[in-house]
């Protein structure tokens, strides 16, 4: 039968020695440095970003992006026109980093959730917090925002993710604690409760339009994005991210078990319930702004730990990047595959994630 780790088997990057989803790395002896590979991934951020905001069904070049972006952030005098400014900087931009920000936010929930509840299949919607939020906006899109008292679709989904993470976390308790395995099965549950009224919503909407932009909306979509609606989610992921970049200590003991984490000196009961109630939050502010985007929060944390092991400390801000970059180029594909149409970002997610997360599953059997 497997013990629990004791606090002499945890190693100071919250895995067993020898063991962990990096193993087959750690047999060869090899494993990419943080110090190398964040000022690499920035970079590789801003190249993204200006190249995304170069592609469009009006194409602008990549010089003239980088030099709209100089002239308004640092002064430095362009030759764009005034056409190209107004795309770059109005239209595109505001889309590209928003997508960014929802990338990073997805990661920083996923590598949250994997680690406080101990399954590796946690990702930010495990918790039923987008379902929810997606029931009130469809009653939004449906019926109009006198349904939810006045409410713009933006406001109803994250209340709606508000109520969802009240009751997942009071019907996941136990003798005044909250049990990882019973969080999955109440958020399991009420995802499936809060998508069949979801889906009644749409059934009684009478309006095909409606029931549309329901489905869009359900299914992701960062078409609605401006600079307006970037300061919130932005702000968000900035502070969700140093608080948890503060508790890595904590994500690295709760991974390794509750007996371990008590032996380490974590208060367990209290710490899981903050980083469940930040993660849920951040998944409330994110759904908000961007409707239902899956796998992101699941897929990426999963091939980062390959690449740079189990420690948060590293994994938190690399996973974060690489989320950033991936939801970057997957918009660049949502605006171009069918062009003029634009596919929900969601769908795409799903078509590149499900095989990624199919062959994370056959390489852990295998090793």
């Amino acid at each position: 039968m497997s013990k629990q780790p004791s606090a002499a088997t945890v190693t100071d990057d919250g895995a067993r020695p020898g063991g962990g989803s990096d193993k087959g790395l750690r047999r060869a002896g090899w494993r990419a440095s943080p110090g190398v590979l964040v000022p690499v991934l920035l970079v590789l951020l801003l190249v993204t970003v200006c190249a995304a905001v170069a592609v469009g069904s009006v194409g602008v070049p990549f010089r003239t992006v980088v030099m709209v972006i100089g002239e308004r952030l640092l002064g430095i005098e362009s030759t764009a026109s005034a056409m190209d400014e107004q795309i770059v900087w109005n239209l595109r931009l505001p889309r590209v980093l928003l997508a960014a920000v929802v990338g990073a936010g997805l990661a920083a929930v996923g590598v949250t959730l994997q680690a406080t509840v101990r399954n590796p299949l946690a990702d930010p919607y495990v918790l039923g917090v987008s379902a929810g939020a997606g029931l009130l906006a469809s009653v939004t899109i449906a019926f109009g925002s006198f349904a939810v008292a006045g409410l713009s679709t933006s406001a109803a989904a994250f209340v709606g993710a508000l109520l969802a993470t009240t009751v997942v976390l009071a019907l996941s308790r136990r003798a005044g604690r909250v049990v990882p395995n019973r969080l999955v099965l109440a958020g399991v549950t009420l995802s499936y409760l809060f998508s069949g009224a979801t889906s009644f919503v749409i059934f009684r909407s009478g309006n095909a339009d409606a029931a549309h932009s329901v489905l869009f909306w359900l299914l992701g979509s960062l078409s609605e994005s401006s600079w307006s609606n970037l300061l919130l989610p932005a702000v968000a992921v900035l502070a969700a991210g140093l608080y948890l970049t503060v508790q890595t200590r904590s994500l690295n003991a709760l991974a390794a078990g509750d007996d371990a984490a008590l032996s380490l000196g974590v208060a367990v009961h209290r710490t899981r319930i903050q980083l469940l109630v930040v993660a849920s939050l951040l998944t409330g502010v994110l759904v908000a702004v961007s409707g239902g985007i899956g796998f992101v929060g699941l897929i990426v944390p999963h091939l980062v730990r390959l690449v740079i092991g189990p420690d948060h400390r590293r994994l938190l801000p690399i996973a974060m990047l690489v989320g950033a970059i991936y939801l970057v180029a997957v918009d660049v594909l949502c605006r171009v595959v069918v062009r003029p149409e634009e596919l929900p970002i969601g769908i795409v997610t799903a078509l590149l994630g499900a095989p990624v997360f199919l062959w994370l599953l056959r390489r852990s059997e295998a090793s």
